[in-house]
């Protein structure tokens, strides 16, 4: 691995870390878990199921997928305190649902992962693993924080395309990688851009002095050059153990017109936004804004009602309890049959839900049943326009030399302690280069997204 993959993996170590305390990371102490699952097809994804009805899942209600297993791995980050599994578990519980009713073809899906501890040469024998000795066709569901930029040019080498959830620059800045996420840089450009539509004539900006940050800092930089609003960035050692000189600090810089961004994980924004509040500064600037990680009720909740419709956080997936078809199959399938998933509804497990569902349209777009590493990864490839209310826009995957297929966001705030929508879905500023390219891309193909 190169040193800017090591310089972001001591990054996102901090970042995933608060993650996977916050919403309850799940999965198997095992090194390797796998089943027999099957997830549901191109209908399913926009057809209206009932309340609860699993049997969307699948083509085939109720018939149990009895042919030869069709394989697909994934490697996922589970060490102490860092628990991304909650994405594969969800995966494997959405597989298993369409087992049960029909599979693909028939065929049921043979899901393995595999955990992982930030190891660059274990991760590399693992995807090895996964190709050379269980045989599987199609990388899905895996959620890691490094693996990105570890396996990026192995899975190019043997032209897999990898439906990822991962962390690195690397998910989202190479060809054969694509996520459902769009990762913290951007995240933190749609915090920056809510904070200065609520009013804000300055930014300051503030996340965890790891080596790395820069490659975040740069988003929120290039976005208030281009509003022609100031920003003054900062950095705070984590976890943080002076947080009132660290609110005060804020916000004295932000100013009375300016408004406060944070890019922490839940515990550490926590701490400083509740400092804020018992010293009184909370309306003492114009906004205060966060990045996706403070997207969960439990941030909602332990900041009370004192903070509802003050605190704007970006939100790269929609809200869990969201009417929509896909919002209510998904919760209808962790309730029957996501028992591993012990995070719950979340962030995660919708990740996991939603790549499940990506990889299930390619498979049921292949003509008859050659289930090979070549067929498998073209489908994937050619996955586009695929709408789910989990995500503001259609996902897809496509021929390009980068993927950020999610590039339009909400804002949600607290509420009585919940998070609830803000605002409705708007773009991340492509005054940051890589959404800038990614919308070309976009406009040059416009079926990607649905159009013509």
């Amino acid at each position: 691995m190169g040193k800017r993959g090591r310089t972001w993996a001591a990054l996102v170590v901090v970042l995933a870390v608060g993650l996977a305390v916050v919403l309850s990371a799940c999965g198997s102490s095992n090194k390797s878990n796998t089943t027999a699952a099957t997830s549901g097809g191109g209908a399913a994804t926009n057809a209206a199921p009932a309340a609860g009805d699993v049997t969307k899942c699948g083509t085939k209600p109720g018939t149990k997928a009895t042919g030869t297993p069709i394989k697909l791995g994934a490697i996922v980050t589970k060490q102490p305190g860092t628990d991304f599994t909650d994405g594969a578990t969800t995966a494997q519980a959405y597989f298993n649902c369409v087992n049960d009713n029909g599979g693909i073809n028939g065929h049921p899906i043979q899901y393995k992962y595999y955990t992982e501890q930030t190891d660059p040469a274990q991760i590399a024998g693992l995807a090895h693993k996964l190709i050379e000795t269980d045989k599987v066709v199609g990388i899905v569901g895996g959620f890691s924080i490094i693996e990105c930029a570890v396996d990026h040019k192995y899975w190019e080498g043997l032209g897999i395309y990898e439906i990822d959830a991962g962390i690195a620059p690397e998910c989202y800045g190479t060809p054969n990688s694509s996520a459902p996420n769009m990762g913290p840089r951007y995240s933190s450009d749609g915090a920056v851009q809510a904070a200065v539509r609520a009013g804000a004539k300055k930014i300051a900006f503030d996340q965890s002095n790891v080596p790395g940050t820069g490659y975040i800092a740069a988003g929120p930089a290039a976005v208030t050059k281009s509003l022609n609003v100031p920003i003054q960035q900062f950095k705070d050692n984590v976890p943080i153990q002076d947080a009132n000189s660290i609110a005060i600090k804020l916000v004295q810089a932000a100013g009375s017109d300016g408004g406060v961004v944070l890019n922490f994980t839940p515990p550490e924004a926590l701490k400083i936004l509740q400092a804020a509040q018992q010293q009184g500064l909370a309306d003492r600037v114009k906004s205060w804004g966060c990045s996706t990680p403070c997207n969960t009720d439990f941030v909602a909740k332990a900041l009370g009602t004192q903070w509802d419709g003050k605190l704007l956080v970006n939100a790269e997936l929609n809200v869990t309890d969201a009417p929509g078809p896909q919002s209510t199959l998904y919760r209808a399938v962790l309730k029957q049959y996501g028992k591993n998933v012990t995070g719950g509804l979340g962030s995660f497990s919708q990740m996991g839900f939603s790549m499940a569902q990506f990889v299930v349209q390619a498979l049921n777009s292949i003509k008859g049943e050659d289930y090979s590493l070549k067929s498998v990864n073209t489908a994937i490839k050619n996955v586009k326009n695929f709408k789910t209310d989990i995500l503001c826009k259609p996902w897809y995957y496509g021929d390009a030399p980068l993927h950020i297929p999610n590039n339009t966001d909400w804002t949600t705030t607290p509420n009585k302690g919940k998070m609830v929508i803000k605002e409705q879905c708007f773009p991340i500023s492509d005054a940051d280069p890589a959404i800038k390219q990614v919308r070309a891309i976009e406009a040059k193909d416009p079926s990607l997204t649905g159009g013509s």
